[in-house]
């Protein structure tokens, strides 16, 4: 299965094969067949980049799903204005070998929505926390809340979000995707045990990061 997300970003390499096959039928029959391997390659590629499998998504309500596939790089303490002090922050790395679709880790509804321009650090750079590029999420299903990041990093230069504030969402729908690698970051409330350790890889929709 293939994303939607990733439609016009096949197309276009599509088209660039397609170029670069004609380009090589000028060229003797050694590089013509390396210059054809490579474009079938670049498509292979982009097809596997954009997949979406399906997940099955934990029934019940008493836990805070993974957003996205990965490895986890860090869980600490933290303090929030939205979910409170005494919260805990995940912050989960994308490879570009990971399913880069991302998933609702929490029903409820959207409360925050807000984009922040910034710098493309590499997404495993703790600097980048602060300073990358980002969209934050915020998710009140009333019992409680999460606010999650899609941050962007050194390859990825696209954050793709199809939520709007005041819609209300369900835990492991799709909302979005970061392209080519980098990061999610998720502050689970006070309430909520941490049910992942560093180092430890995720799967979006799946993997259960807390429990409430």
């Amino acid at each position: 299965m293939i994303t939607p997300y990733g439609y016009g970003s096949i197309r276009k390499v599509f088209l660039v094969c397609l170029l670069l096959d004609g380009f090589s039928m000028l060229f003797p029959d050694g590089p013509k067949m390396v210059m054809m391997l490579l474009s079938t390659l670049m498509l292979a590629f982009t097809f596997w980049f954009f997949r979406d499998p399906e997940r099955s998504t934990p029934e019940g309500d008493g836990h805070i799903l993974a957003p996205a596939d990965g490895r986890v790089i860090l869980v600490r303490p933290c303090d929030s204005s939205y979910t409170g002090d005494g919260s805990t922050l995940v912050s989960i790395f994308m490879s570009p070998f990971n399913v880069h679709v991302n998933r609702i880790p929490l029903s409820g509804r959207v409360t925050v929505l807000r984009y922040h321009p910034g710098k493309f650090l590499m997404a495993f750079d703790k600097r980048s926390l602060e300073s990358n590029e980002k969209m934050d999420i915020g998710i009140d299903n009333g019992r409680a809340k999460v606010l999650f990041s899609q941050v962007s990093g050194f390859l990825a230069r696209r954050i793709v979000c199809r939520l709007e504030e005041g819609q209300r969402v369900k835990t492991g729908s799709r909302f979005g995707m970061i392209r080519f690698g980098s990061r999610v970051d998720i502050i689970l409330p006070p309430q909520a045990a941490p049910a992942v350790r560093e180092g430890q890889k995720t799967r979006a929709g799946e993997t259960v990061l807390a429990r409430l």
